[in-house]
């Protein structure tokens, strides 16, 4: 998650909610009319693509279009995503944060304030209503993709201030959000009774104590939890993982064996060895930023050798969501063309990145590697060759034939003998960016190329 810049402190009228049994029976009232308006769409979501079977787009990136339009946006997108092999969409975070209509998500306040109350200076959020984003999740489930819900659980931001009597300081702890759902004071957050602190506290915000049954059971436990409540009643299909490391991995793995669902961290560690322990621990998937590193060295400091580096996706594929950049990253490399040729033939969940997609990137050659991902790229993986401005490796097949993929760093045409799977098999490079149609020898082995600063894909026509 991006640093964020200190937020102003907005003034909330303090609201008193009495909380009796009329209360709560309302409540309960509510959340079952929610659920029961809802049970359509989960009886639909039976016909979506299995996560993991093509690709996932990260629908956002930081400092979207303010305004409550965001989420028409990609409404009016995703059919085109999904035809194109898209299998599911992330989200930015969806509920009320305390910068209000101009925040990203990432200092959550109301965790059941979707955009429908007057709240942190706006109804909306930056992205728009409640209805607006049961609309988009339920176009998306009609297109067959999964939707997955950006969870910040780590830290909270917008409370009043009150004295926590454990240390005698004033913080930013009494939350009084305006849904009626998940109050939260001093005893929530760090210190507390039990202890003065977790793996990480987050950019100076108040820091959620996941030891406090209190918070678990509103986080994940409850039949009103922020989890089952965004599963339930709003349609989410998944969950990302803000700042893991700013807590122990045993949440994650509590939250996904109560609730289910794809799940995927974000620890944020470039070392192969740290992101398959958190795995391991969490029993999830984590994004594979070693990878993203390796991929950096390699096509910005022109050494494709980098690439036979250790990453996660090596070490558990079944774990691993490769990615060239994302919101927190977004920096524009001259390599980035070949860097989603990279994760698009080889193993892992690869994401692209809304940006890349829809503006800075061809969409036509994105989405023919979208496809060979989706119909060649099985298989366990062989590195084949590699030096500065080289790169060939196949996939072996599993549903398919299996492929060759070969990068060039360099500026001129490169031609290389390889030893594929196929003998005495006719083969094209499925990009286009090569005429060769070449024949395998008896032997496997055959002449391919590629063009410079580019990539070609080589499988049996």
């Amino acid at each position: 998650m991006k640093t964020l810049q200190k937020l102003i402190k907005f003034i909330v009228p303090i609201i008193i909610i009495f909380i009796g049994c009329s209360s709560e029976e309302n409540i309960q009232t509510e959340l079952k009319s929610d659920v029961k308006e809802t049970a359509s769409n989960l009886s639909a979501r039976a016909g979506l693509k299995p996560i993991g079977s093509g690709v996932m787009m990260q629908a956002f990136y930081w400092d979207v279009p303010a305004g409550g339009t965001w989420w028409q946006t990609v409404e009016s997108k995703v059919q085109d995503w999904s035809n194109a092999g898209i299998d599911a969409i992330w989200l930015p975070p969806v509920t009320k944060a305390q910068n209000g209509a101009f925040s990203m998500g990432y200092d959550p306040f109301d965790y059941y304030d979707f955009g429908e109350y007057n709240q942190m200076g706006s109804v909306e959020t930056r992205f728009g209503s409640k209805s607006e984003l049961q609309s988009l999740i339920g176009e998306a489930h009609n297109a067959q993709l999964s939707v997955i819900a950006d969870i910040v659980i780590n830290h909270n931001s917008g409370g009043d201030s009150e004295v926590n009597p454990i240390n005698g300081q004033s913080n930013w702890t009494d939350f009084n959000p305006l849904s009626g759902k998940f109050f939260r004071t001093y005893n929530d957050f760090h210190p507390n009774g039990i202890h003065n602190n977790d793996s990480g506290a987050f950019g100076g915000f108040p820091d959620l104590c996941h030891h406090q049954n209190y918070v678990q059971d509103w986080l994940w436990k409850n039949p009103e939890s922020v989890a089952k409540y965004y599963k339930n009643v709003i349609g989410f299909d998944g969950w990302r993982f803000d700042y893991v490391k700013g807590f122990e991995p045993w949440v994650v793995k509590d939250w996904k064996n109560e609730v289910g669902g794809f799940s995927v961290g974000e620890y944020w560690d470039g070392n192969a060895g740290t992101l398959d322990w958190w795995t391991s621990q969490a029993e999830v998937s984590a994004f594979d930023f070693a990878c993203y590193y390796r991929m950096r060295d390699a096509f910005e400091g022109n050494d494709l050798n980098h690439l036979n580096d250790d990453m996660l996706w090596k070490r558990n594929s079944t774990r691993a969501v490769t990615f060239v950049t994302n919101h927190d990253t977004d920096e524009i490399f001259s390599g980035k063309m070949l860097a989603y040729a990279y994760i698009l033939t080889h193993e892992g969940y690869p994401t692209i990145f809304y940006q890349d997609y829809e503006e800075w990137l061809n969409k036509e050659r994105l989405n023919n590697l979208i496809w060979i991902h989706n119909n060649l790229a099985s298989g366990t993986t062989n590195i084949l060759y590699t030096d500065n401005d080289e790169y060939v490796a196949k996939r072996n097949g599993q549903n398919s034939a299996g492929l060759v993929v070969y990068i060039n760093n360099s500026n001129s045409w490169q031609e290389r003998w390889v030893e594929t799977n196929w003998s005495n098999t006719l083969i094209k490079d499925y990009t286009g960016h090569s005429n060769w149609e070449p024949v395998t020898q008896s032997g496997r082995w055959v002449k391919i190329q590629v063009p410079p600063k580019s990539y070609s894909v080589w499988a049996p026509k």
